[in-house]
């Protein structure tokens, strides 16, 4: 496992990074169901990500698919994050490539991790993941109203660069049309 207390050096196993509370991993087959019980299927917690709300564990089984082609394409992808105490999935974040240079992330915690720092603490972690797979930019857009989202972006390190008018369409929120988002690199 690599602790990313500090920032890793090359060569590290990205599939496993632990910070001082977290354990952050691949999505593995088994995961489905905690998944889908623990924040996929969740009306608040989903509210504001750009993929629609799971509906059942076949949902989740698809992300855990998607996961795996992704770490079979990059050096590093969606990541499940587990409280490093009792074991518990409490969410998901990773990198998403475009480019082995350019990458986005985000994240999404349940509701029982809300407000505990460990938003901040794994976006943390996948930043110096990225930094250490050669991302030479690194970004994540949120919707112009998820305050709680930009103050994570904010403490771990992201800068705005902007707002992008009616860009991404949040398929949760059930209004149709493309909301403004803003924009935190990193680079």
């Amino acid at each position: 496992m690599t602790d990313l207390a500090e920032t890793p050096r090359m060569p590290f196993d990205p599939k496993i990074l632990q910070t001082p509370r977290l354990v952050l991993r691949p999505p593995r087959d088994e995961d489905a169901q905690s998944i889908f019980d623990n924040y996929a299927s969740d009306h608040d917690v989903t509210r504001f990500v750009s993929w629609p709300r799971h509906e059942t564990v076949e949902d989740s089984r698809r992300f855990i698919e998607l996961s795996h082609s992704e770490w079979a394409r990059w050096p590093a992808g969606p990541l499940l994050i587990e409280s490093r105490v009792d074991k518990r999935l409490i969410g998901a974040t990773g990198l998403a490539f475009e480019k082995p240079y350019r990458a986005s992330t985000g994240y999404v915690l349940s509701q029982g991790a809300w407000g505990a720092g460990f938003a901040t603490e794994a976006v943390r972690a996948v930043a110096r993941l990225a930094q250490a797979s050669g991302v030479l930019r690194l970004y994540a857009v949120c919707h112009a109203h998820h305050f709680a989202a930009v103050r994570v972006l904010e403490r771990s390190g992201f800068l705005r660069e902007g707002v992008m008018r009616r860009y991404r369409i949040f398929p949760n929120l059930h209004d149709p049309t493309p909301q403004d988002v803003g924009l935190y690199a990193r680079t």
